[in-house]
This record gives C-alpha cells, structure tokens and sequence, in this order.
C-alpha cells in the first residue's frame, strides 16, 4: 500500500479546504470516518500523480529541450469554438496534456491539472497584407519563429496555433506544439488520429495500413523449425553484440564525416526553418512492390539518393571548370541516431476510450526509448535502384539485432546510478557523433477530420535537439509528406535539399523494371 500523501490541491491550483484534503460534497471531507485513506482513493492520487519518465527528464534538459511541432493543412477555415470545444472532449481528457510537471521534494512527477483551453489555443495578430501577398512564407516564417520558444511549464506542454488564412494548399493552417516529454512522436500521432473521425464516417475512427507480417517461420515445422530457430537467436545475438560494440565506439570516439550537413556547436539553440513537399505514396509502394522490400526500406534509399545528390552539389560549389570526375569524397560516414520506443505503442481505440474516460485506463503511455545508429550509404551510384538494394540491406540487418532495447537498459542504469544530467550529457554526445535525425510515421488510410475541419495534410517535426538536419516522412492517404527541419547557418537552401529528395525517388520509379 502506498503512503498518505499531501493534498494534490497545493499544487493543481484547486482550492484547498482548510482541512488539508479535498472536500466532497456536502462537506464531508475524503476518507474515511477516521482520516485515512481508503485504497480506491489512494488509486484515484496515484492515477493523478506520476513520475515523469527518465525519457521525459531527458527531454527537459537545457541542450535537449526538444518539442514536436506538427503542421496540419486544413480543408476549411477553421472554426476557433469548434476546435476549443473539441480539444475539450479530447485531448484535454488526456493525462498527459491535463498535467503540470511539479518537483518540490519529490521526484519530478505529472500532477493533474484543471486546463483552460483558452491558454492553449493562440491566433496570433499577422500583417494582413503579408498572409495575402505570400502566405506559405508566413506560415514558414510563423512555425520557425516557434523553435526559437519554449512552452509555458507553469500550464500542461501544448498549445495549439490557428492561421486562419489560405495558403496554396490549405484552407487554413493548424500548428499544434508538444513538448517531447509528454511522449514520443509515434504515440503522440496515434493519440493526435484518436481526436479525429473520418471524413466520410464522422462516426468512426481512423485506421492505419494493415502492418505486414511473416508467416515463413508458421511453415516450418519439427527439427527444421527448432534449427532456425536457434540459428535465428545466435545471428540476433551476434548482430546485437557488434552493433553494441559499434554503439560504444561511436559515443566514445567514432564521430561522422564532417560533411556541409553537420551543424556548428550549440546548434540545438539556433531557430530552425521547417519546409515540406508531397510525394505520391502509389509511386513508394511501386518501388517496394517491384523490389520486393518495405516501405521504410524505401525511404532509407531514397535519403541516401538525396543527401548524396544534395552533396554532390555542395562539395561542388565554387568549381569554376566543369569537372568530369566525381565531385562526393569516397567513405562518407553519414548516420543517424534513431530514436526507437521499445514500448508497443497504444491503439487509436484504446486511446480514444482513454479521454473518454479521462484517466489511463489500460492504455499504457510515456517515453520508452532506446536508440539504433543507422548509417546512410553516401555515393553516386549509376544504377538508382542500388540505393533501394543497399537501404533494404541495412534495414533488415538492423531489424535482426536489440540494439535499441541494450540502449535503453543502459540507459536506465545510468540515470539510476548516475543521475539524468550524466546521461543527457551521454546522449548528447551520441547524437552530436552523428548527422541527422530521421523519422518515419504512418498515418490513417482515409481522409480524417479534426474538430470537424477535413484534414488536408500532416506535417510533423521536432526542433531541440543538437542536430542541423531533421528529415520525416509522413504518410496520410496517398499521399506521403516530407519535411525537414534545418539550421539555415548549416543548410542555406533547404529547398534544393527537398528537390533533390523529391528528383531521387522520380529517377528510383523511373528505374524500376516494367512488367
């Protein structure tokens, strides 16, 4: 049984009784008749106040204060009731975004919270003339002018930023800001589609793409299967072992290639400049149907062709003759330190049935995260189709190994041992070592609606962190976003860097054979 603890009420902002505990109705204070606490209610304290995670702790930390910020296009203009009164029946009744963060004695820890929508939502007062004249660069200029600000901790980590205006693909344009602490981005997108319905079922909620499953290993049977079996468990041992030995080497001393990607020191503190563009998914599925791999298997491909594009053209800025050799230095070390939740991520339903509710519930939530360094074959290959060959290649040794789950334990003994500013330093280091951030999100099937607004596009990303380049991809329909978040000291034309990302998978499809 856990100890009576002080009154929620000092530091939620209710009014305190005078009697040290929280008044029922009719005066009667709670417990029972003799002053103690009774195990539904200490359950009830429990449910409102919990210790925030050693990943959220992370999160808070001065060189790693990192916060999402998702970018949504909508059909219509926005209705700012409508949307208050919906966030009030959803994501308000979340836990986590109906929480302050409170140390005072104890550990840092969520404490529940009476949330004033008010405070959250903002409409900022633009030039009118601007939003006319080019309203895409204001909303650009808008969302970077955020990464420069952090989020108010005396309220729950969110606001929700509305530019009523059309752009050239939105009606009208919603920014919603979270701090990472509050989880990380695959759950807060799942929790994000649990607010929303469909467009044609405003009654249903949203659905994700069947996740593909192998039935190779169901097959097999008796000795055979008890052979693979073993074998399957000394590769997994094996990969794990050397991409920990690699893990260790990279936060000791292995560092990237110093590459005209990788930012300048304090570059976590730099604003950041947000752009995206709209692939089609139809031709990301053609390639991986044709190569008969993933999508993220696609996606690793296709940033390897654009950065090494992107590169190509950098080192060969200021030639003055045109050169017949290559331009890219061979051996590029270009990787990224993956950010992978070990835990399985709650359903849109168990969510929803979560704010319904407005308490837990059986969904479980919080940041549970390990790290996996991937490293991006950097080259000009004849042949597109070798950067789809070689990122399948690395994904699917990258699957085969717990890389991220060592990550995350070792992690955990640190902060316990050592404390959480010992193992930010770690993590920045890490980080620091290595290029990019990178992201893939699968998003609904369908057309969704938020509040009642058609949702026209998503556009996540994250700023905080000590990288110069953040690169998401974000599926939604038939469609898939990419965005990429840059340091314009580092990266001056991150428009050209989303051409050549967009040019790679054009030539990849081109490549592809014709049946």
């Amino acid at each position: 049984m856990a100890s009576r603890r002080r009154p929620l009420s000092i530091k939620t902002g209710r009014e305190d009784s005078g009697s040290g505990v929280e008044e029922k109705e009719g005066g009667e204070g709670k417990g029972t008749d003799n002053g103690e606490i009774t195990e539904a209610e200490e359950e009830e304290e429990e449910e409102e106040e919990e210790p925030v995670s050693p990943a959220g702790r992370l999160f808070l930390q001065p060189r790693f204060n990192c916060h999402i910020v998702s970018v949504m296009g909508c059909g219509k203009r926005l209705d700012v009731d409508a949307v208050k009164a919906g966030l009030e029946v959803t994501l308000v009744r979340h836990p986590r975004f109906s929480s302050i963060q409170v140390s005072d004695e104890k550990p840092l820890r969520w404490v529940r919270t009476k949330v004033n929508v008010e405070d959250h939502v903002i409409i900022p007062d633009l030039d009118p003339n601007a939003t006319s004249a080019n309203p895409d660069k204001v909303v650009e200029d808008y969302v970077a002018s955020l990464s420069s600000t952090t989020i108010d901790h005396s309220r729950p980590l969110w606001d929700l930023h509305i530019l009523n205006f059309a752009t050239s693909e939105a009606a009208a344009v919603a920014i919603l800001r979270i701090h990472h602490s509050l989880g990380d981005g695959i759950s807060l997108m799942s929790l994000f589609l649990a607010c929303t319905r469909q467009c044609s079922d405003p009654d249903r909620l949203p659905s994700l793409p069947d996740a593909r499953s192998s039935t190779a290993a169901n097959s097999r049977s008796g000795i055979l299967a008890l052979l693979l079996w073993v074998w399957a468990g000394l590769v997994l041992a094996w990969h794990t072992l050397v991409d920990v030995v690699l893990f260790t080497a990279t936060l000791a001393f292995v560092k990237d290639t110093r590459t005209p990607l990788v930012g300048m020191e304090g570059v976590e503190f730099h604003p950041k400049r947000f752009l995206h563009r709209t692939v089609s998914l139809d031709d990301i599925k053609d390639i991986k149907k044709a190569m008969n791999c993933t999508v993220n298997d696609v996606l690793v491909g296709i940033t390897s062709a654009g950065l090494s594009r992107y590169l190509d053209r950098r080192y060969g800025e200021g030639d003055d003759v045109k050169k017949e050799k290559k331009r890219l230095p061979a051996n590029i070390r270009l990787r990224t330190a993956l950010l992978v939740n070990i835990r399985r991520t709650p359903g849109i339903h168990a969510l929803a049935e979560m704010m319904e509710k407005g308490k837990g519930g059986g969904a479980k939530w919080g940041n549970k995260l390990g790290y996996m360094v991937l490293q991006f074959p950097i080259a000009i290959f004849e042949d597109p189709l070798e950067y789809i060959r070689r990122g399948k290649a690395i994904a699917e040794r990258k699957k085969n190994s717990l890389e991220a789950v060592f990550t995350y334990w070792s992690a955990w003994v640190i902060v316990k041992i050592f404390g959480i500013e010992a193992a930010a330093a770690l993590c920045r280091r890490m980080v620091t070592h290595t290029t990019v951030s990178f992201s893939n999100i699968v998003g609904p099937i369908e057309k969704i609606g938020f509040c009642g607004h058609p949702v026209v596009y998503i556009a996540p990303s994250v700023y905080g962190h000590p990288h110069a380049l953040t690169l998401h991809f974000q599926s939604y329909t038939n469609t898939m976003k990419i965005v990429v978040a840059v340091d314009e000291l580092t990266i001056p034309n991150p428009n050209q860097l989303l051409d050549d990302l967009t040019e790679s998978l054009r030539l990849i499809k081109d490549a592809i054979p014709r049946s």
